[in-house]
């Protein structure tokens, strides 16, 4: 397969045929993120992305799942990205799940199209929320309120597209901006309602905006105990049910993933034994982390 630029996806979606359909994303003003700053955003002419496909189909022979590259697909035009479920769907039989990374400010723009495209065959989306907290938003910028990230939620939810929202654990920084930017993010989980919650911690990247203030002394990064807290007060503070919470990321100190409300007390007890003992051993190790 080829690919323009160093590819992402989610780690759910390792079993998946990444088809890129954009180069780049289309906000990528994040000062948190270095995924795609090497890249200007364009969109792949549609007969690169038929042909990709003629080849995905000519390796594979069929597939279950695609994922749609670079960072938001979803900017693209809604007939253009009609064209690729159609193509995808028709190629090959057996494909079950369709996914992307989408942004908000796209997610908005599509408006009732959201549900075109779910009757379609786009099947799951993974937005980015990082957190519920306005300042913390601004601060990132993200690019949306802490309103209007709610409202592109509940879209694709309402779009009945499977919605895994993704949220960072320490990105607020230390002390109380941590516990409000934990709080804030339990409520608009509560708001929006999405079938996974994705725990991610935040890990400075080199070269990005934040990565410079943390050089600084300007950012202040929690220790691994900080966003254990983050952890536990946003499992407190989840009141949804059937919400799949998945923390077993790379970047995360300690792989916590369950059901809320089902294992909420085991997922607090977990937590809570490290917070009490203090076992860094219990721990991963910073050389073991990764993005």
């Amino acid at each position: 397969m080829r690919y323009e630029g160093q590819i992402f996806r989610p780690f759910s979606e390792a079993n998946s045929y990444l088809l890129q359909c954009t180069v780049g994303c289309s906000h990528n003003r994040c000062t948190f993120c270095g995924m795609y700053k090497d890249k200007r955003y364009r969109v792949r002419s549609m007969d690169e992305i038929m042909e990709d496909i003629r080849m995905a189909k000519a390796h594979y022979g069929d597939l279950e799942k695609v994922f749609l590259c670079d960072g938001d697909a979803i900017a693209m035009e809604t007939d253009a990205l009609l064209e690729i479920l159609s193509a995808l769907y028709k190629t090959f039989p057996s494909l079950r799940h369709v996914g992307s990374y989408v942004g908000p400010q796209s997610t908005l723009a599509k408006g009732d199209d959201l549900s075109v495209l779910r009757d379609a065959g786009m099947t799951k989306a993974y937005l980015g929320v990082e957190s519920g907290d306005d300042a913390v938003l601004a601060a990132v910028k993200k690019g949306v309120t802490a309103d209007e990230m709610l409202e592109a939620g509940q879209r694709l939810v309402q779009a009945d597209i499977n919605l895994s929202s993704m949220v960072l654990l320490g990105i607020a920084g230390t002390g109380e901006a941590a516990r409000r930017h934990a709080e804030a993010t339990a409520e608009i989980t509560n708001l929006m309602k999405p079938r996974y919650l994705a725990a991610l911690t935040y890990t400075p990247v080199p070269g990005t905006v934040l990565f410079k203030a943390c050089e600084k002394g300007e950012h202040l990064l929690p220790d691994p105990f900080e966003t254990l807290e983050e952890m536990k007060t946003i499992f407190e503070n989840i009141t949804i049910d059937h919400l799949k919470f998945v923390g077993a990321h790379a970047s995360n100190y300690l792989p916590v993933s369950g059901e809320l409300q089902k294992d909420r007390a085991k997922m607090l007890e977990t937590v809570n034994g490290i917070l009490e003992t203090r076992n860094t051993g219990a721990l991963r190790s910073e050389a073991a982390r990764g993005l």
